[in-house]
């Protein structure tokens, strides 16, 4: 499965000089937990930054920065990391892991940034692969016949041989 086919689509972007508190408003106003800051050069938009929605509450809220004025590219993450929209999961994982983030940028075969993946995308993603496993091997145990009881078959009282090592004989009334 490639990332391509689990990213999130819907980049939502903002000028990495706009206030903590103009980031927190689109956040909520666009149901998303992070936002990529963006600075235009030479009439093109460029990712600068990532910043999420515990950097704001973290970095922002408990450290007593002032809402309106702070600019959000104070606080982002500059370390972008990325990974081509056409590698597999587990590539995800190792740049994830690797780069030390829950979060990379996806991109496409020209460079340009396509989607979003977290870290929650790509588990739910590999839930659903383990899932389909399980489906297929309780599918071919019905088929087989197989199917375990509901229930599980009720104890037999088993009892030792007399003269064992170590164990009591039964009392007898």
């Amino acid at each position: 499965m490639s990332v391509a086919s689990i990213c999130r689509r819907n980049i939502v972007t903002i000028a990495d000089t706009a206030s903590l508190r103009e980031a927190a408003q689109l956040m909520r106003s666009q149901h998303v937990g992070s936002l990529v800051l963006t600075q235009t050069s030479a009439g093109h938009e460029q990712a600068v930054g990532l910043i999420t929605d515990r950097d704001l509450v973290v970095e922002g809220l408990a450290s007593d920065r002032d809402l309106l004025r702070t600019p959000v590219g104070q606080l982002a993450r500059r370390d972008l990391a990325a990974i081509a929209g056409d590698a597999d999961l587990g590539q995800a994982v190792a740049r994830m892991r690797e780069a030390g983030l829950r979060r990379l940028l996806v991109t496409a075969a020209d460079g340009h940034v396509m989607g979003i993946v977290s870290f929650d995308d790509v588990l739910e993603a590999l839930a659903l692969q383990i899932g389909g496993l399980a489906e297929t091997v309780r599918s071919g145990i019905t088929r087989e016949g197989l199917e375990r009881p509901s229930a599980p078959p009720r104890a037999r009282p088993v009892f030792l041989a007399h003269g064992t090592p170590g164990m009591q004989e039964p009392m007898r009334g």
